[in-house]
């Protein structure tokens, strides 16, 4: 059984790592679109439709504080010219060129590669977009169990919905669509228990197709995975914008300071060493070594049963914060249930009111008590910049 769970847990992966390349893609086909980048364009008396030339392209990554060297830029490029997101026009390249060169987007001139797995999830997104931009009740906050979730579908008016706006013709071709995106991780039951049925259960969108994806992150292979070690902190906060290195301090019960480098987001991909040392990578990012182990905050570990206990010794706070240009600047560390590590001062969790060695209870509606530090922090990374969290501290007497 587990040489096929790590094998479906392969699968998946690749299949989420496809995701983002394409919703990173379109994202900057847009936006080329928008900047008018993309036209129509003459050459030897020819004309060549919605294209766009490979040196403007890397001036304007650079510009856009994409990338800060035309290296990295090209490699961006060669990474969407690779999975068939763009081409050049005449196919005469295999590779991105920093050179007056046309290439198009694939999706501008019909010739994407549409096959099963890409199907889906173009099918996804549509749906997506479609339920955030019409009016309609079915997004609500419900309850499953016990547990209240936020922005949830029910599966039954989901596919009444599919069938109304005619994205399928039967019941049954819709449930099959509903457990196609359940297993490209687009989305899922609340607390992953069921897969998707024509039913009352309730079901969340996964993936945030809106996210602004940075193109940085197409050269991290496993951008979205979290380090192995289950003791080992998550930095929720990047390095600033201007590449410069920040800290933050990370206060024990005993006031013994700690100084935790931050790290982008988007070198989740960088390794622990046998020396303990959690190493940015340096296609990334220039910043030192953050210590990957440092001493938990907590004076114990508590298990869930006693922090919700009635009359017992901790509260419970609600947070919502906005995550600005470079994070929400906290640490999230520890299993069942996990806690606060660290707050950056500077930052917007600090700004709402949140503390090292808060627990916590609920992401975005979700209950995560019984989850690893992992597992939350992915919730956090592939959801919305503004999270809503709820947690429980110890009270003051």
């Amino acid at each position: 059984m587990d040489g096929i769970g790590n094998t479906m847990q392969k699968k998946a992966a690749e299949l989420e790592r496809m995701a983002e390349v394409l919703v990173t893609g379109e994202q900057l086909r847009l936006r080329l679109h928008e900047d008018k980048l993309i036209k129509d364009r003459r050459h030897h008396l020819r004309t060549y439709p919605n294209c766009f030339v490979a040196k403007e392209i890397i001036d304007w990554l650079i510009e856009h504080k994409e990338t800060s060297d035309r290296d990295t830029a090209i490699k961006i490029m060669q990474k969407l010219l690779d999975q068939s997101i763009l081409h050049h026009v005449c196919d005469e390249h295999k590779e991105f060129k920093d050179m007056k060169l046309f290439y198009r987007f694939r999706k501008d001139d019909g010739t994407f590669p549409l096959d099963c797995e890409a199907k889906v999830f173009m099918r996804g997104q549509r749906i997506y977009e479609k339920l955030m931009n019409t009016e309609n009740t079915l997004l609500q906050t419900r309850e499953e169990e016990g547990v209240t979730y936020e922005r949830t579908l029910v599966a039954l008016e989901f596919i009444d919905w599919l069938l109304q706006e005619g994205e399928m013709p039967t019941r049954q071709e819709a449930e099959h669509l509903g457990r196609r995106l359940l297993e490209h991780g687009i989305i899922q039951h609340v607390s992953n228990k069921h897969h998707f049925v024509d039913g009352g259960l309730l079901y969340q969108f996964r993936m945030n197709f809106r996210r602004r994806r940075r193109l940085i992150e197409l050269l991290n292979e496993r951008c979205r995975s979290i380090p192995e070690n289950h003791d080992s902190p998550f930095c929720l906060r990047k390095q600033g914008s201007e590449g410069g290195n920040t800290s933050f301090l990370s206060v024990s019960p005993t006031k013994e300071i700690k100084v935790v480098s931050a790290v982008r987001r988007s070198s989740m991909s960088s390794s622990c060493g046998s020396n303990g040392y959690y190493s940015s990578s340096p296609t990334l990012s220039s910043s030192p070594p953050v210590l990957c182990n440092p001493k938990s905050v907590l004076k114990r570990q508590v298990s869930p049963e006693e922090l919700q206990a009635p009359g017992g010794l901790y509260i419970k706070k609600t947070f919502t914060i906005v995550g600005d240009a470079v994070g929400w600047g906290f640490v999230v560390r520890g299993s069942k249930p996990c806690y606060i590590q660290a707050v950056d001062p500077g930052g917007p969790a600090a700004a709402v009111g949140m503390k090292v060695c808060q627990f916590l209870v609920a992401v975005n509606g979700m209950n995560v008590l019984n989850l690893d530090y992992r597992t939350v922090s992915n919730l956090i990374l592939t959801g919305p910049s503004t999270v809503f969290m709820e947690v429980m501290e110890e009270a003051e007497y």
